[in-house]
């Protein structure tokens, strides 16, 4: 019998570039795809294996390249096709795998399909898109509302029909019950897996099915609008849309890698859409991982641009649940943040002084369990949150919607800085700090973003530094690739609510993973210690180990590695 050859993303560890964040090389303030080819040495000297790279097709950017007018060409903000053809090039040299952000919801309203659809109803592009009449009255067809807020209907410019947008009025959504729109997503994937490419983020996959019921609906608190997003999710078409277009996509490039963006989905979901034999993704990113107290929330605004606290019982009990349930599959996609949310060690560690060692414990507590890591770009660097002065300097479509309803329900500016600084996507989107330069050695010119001046947290500075957060980053993906970290199975710890702990096994081979999720001490006695020795693979700072009494400084972590000749020793 023929051993069954693995997938390369099997053991994936993913480095997520936000290509106008990154590094500009036309001097234009902007990052564009010479920058992130210039970077190539430093990102594989992170250990990683694969960079996720956000849109760069042709876009009028109103929603920073989520809104395509243009599936086949490269935006000019980021560069051009023969650009792109040496960045696959170069990466595939270094043994790093490339994977581009593929919109399947909706286009932009420039994007010639709309064009044509708006010429007249008998328009051989109409039924690419969703149109309702008004009702008989003149009001829109429902009360539903888009993410961005308002309503998801736009009255069409030259007719009397309404289309349907989930997100921005200019992103109308695609018709996917039209067999030619999978027929066109699949020839636009073929084309860029003929270009090299080697996998797909599908953004926003889990509506691409609609309801069938556009009736008026409210909610218990008797709302006047009504969310679009909860009707309009996971439901069941879903399924044969992206069977068929993974299929059709596979036959091109068996090993190509499907991830699913599904902000909503549970555990239970992401079996179903992850499991081999329904032909469907390989991996999913739930947002769903992170459970906050919601009671201490407003519920007219969304819960998401509300800041709360981890609930770190629930986190662990979650994660367990996700482990578990996806181990036969690879186990879950393991990250702390990407560009719709906060900066990991802004939201989860310390911003002031513990902020190395708790991005360090936060590093070893995600990446060593199983599944897939995904490493957002200057993560590894201890990077926080980009700050804003004035709550109207914020940009994205979800921050400028929660101002506006802030504001009409009579919060203050203060309070709603103060909220948008904590949750808008705004914030982890500042540009990456290279070194103590002006506009941290990201361009010559002032960033798109704004920028942090931080002369510890550059690459500049810490490449120097033998214990620094990007030290301590390569060291974790490395013992990443082990196979106990890669292929060992999960068992989580029973500890009290601020310490994290689990154990990985692999044939007679254990490894222990301790970390305190806390800005105070914490001491744990012989967890799972009783019968082998160890060694300390890798720890942070503060932490001090006396026989089987392991005691965690703030934020602590600790990685022990069955060692049976011995004591517990300190790797050196």
């Amino acid at each position: 019998m023929n051993e069954v050859k693995s997938k390369w993303w099997e053991e994936a560890i993913i480095y997520q570039v936000y290509p106008r964040s990154f590094k500009d090389t036309s001097g234009n303030g902007i990052g564009d795809l010479r920058g992130i080819i210039q970077k190539l040495d430093y990102i594989k000297q992170l250990e990683v294996n694969a960079i996720w790279l956000n849109p760069i097709v042709k876009s009028p950017q109103v929603d920073n390249g989520y809104d395509v007018s243009d599936y086949y060409m490269i935006d000019p903000l980021f560069g051009t096709m023969e650009d792109v053809d040496e960045l696959i090039e170069e990466a595939h040299k270094r043994d790093l795998k490339i994977i581009f952000d593929f919109v399947l919801n909706h286009t932009s309203v420039d994007h010639h399909w709309f064009q044509e659809a708006i010429k007249g109803r008998d328009s051989p592009y109409r039924d690419f898109y969703i149109w309702y009449d008004a009702l008989p009255n003149g009001d829109l067809p429902n009360n539903w509302a888009s993410i961005f807020g308002g309503s998801v209907w736009e009255k069409e410019p030259l007719g009397d029909q309404f289309y349907f947008h989930l997100f921005k009025k200019e992103m109308p959504d695609l018709n996917w019950d039209n067999r030619h729109v999978g027929n066109a997503m699949q020839d636009i994937g073929k084309f860029w897996l003929d270009k090299g490419i080697d996998g797909f983020r599908l953004d926003a996959f889990i509506h691409l099915d609609k309801s069938d019921d556009f009736s008026s609906k409210r909610l218990i608190d008797n709302r006047e609008i009504v969310s679009a997003q909860e009707i309009n999710e996971n439901l069941p078409n879903i399924k044969n849309y992206i069977q068929t277009l993974s299929s059709e996509l596979r036959k091109v490039n068996p090993t190509v890698f499907i991830l699913g963006e599904a902000a909503s989905v549970d555990a239970d979901l992401a079996v179903t859409y992850t499991d081999p034999k329904n032909d469907m993704c390989d991996a999913i990113i739930s947002f769903m991982l992170f459970p906050e107290d919601h009671s201490v929330k407003d519920s007219r605004l969304p819960f998401n641009m509300q800041h709360a606290i981890l609930d770190k019982n629930e986190f662990k009990k979650t994660m367990t649940e996700w482990q578990e349930k996806l181990a036969p599959f690879g186990g879950p996609t393991l990250y702390w943040n990407n560009h719709d949310m906060p900066r990991a060690v802004s939201r989860f560690g310390d911003e002031s002084y513990y902020r190395d060692n708790s991005s360090k414990m936060l590093a070893t507590l995600m990446y060593l369990q199983k599944g897939i890591p995904f490493i957002y770009y200057g993560e590894e660097l201890g990077m926080s949150n980009l700050k804003h002065e004035n709550a109207q300097e914020f940009e994205t479509p979800g921050a400028t919607a929660f101002y506006a309803k802030s504001k009409e329900l009579g919060y203050t500016e203060e309070h709603i800085l103060k909220e948008l600084n904590s949750t808008a996507r705004d914030v982890s989107r500042g540009v990456m700090q290279w070194d103590d330069s002006d506009y941290a050695g990201f361009s010559t010119h002032i960033p798109w973003s704004g920028v942090n001046k931080e002369k510890k947290y550059t690459v500049y500075e810490e490449e120097k530094d033998p214990n620094s957060i990007l030290a301590y980053y390569r060291k974790v993906l490395k013992y990443k690739k082990m196979p106990i970290f890669t292929k060992g199975s999960f068992h989580m710890f029973e500890v009290k609510g601020s310490l994290y702990s689990y154990e990985r096994v692999l044939d007679k081979q254990k490894a222990i993973i301790i970390c305190n999720f806390s800005d105070t001490k914490e001491q744990l006695l012989q967890i799972g210690m009783t019968e082998n020795k160890w060694h300390v693979l890798l720890q942070n700072e503060g932490n001090c180990i006396n026989g089987n009494c392991i005691t965690l400084g703030p934020y602590g972590a600790i990685v022990l590695l069955e060692n049976k000749s011995g004591e517990i020793k300190k790797q050196n």
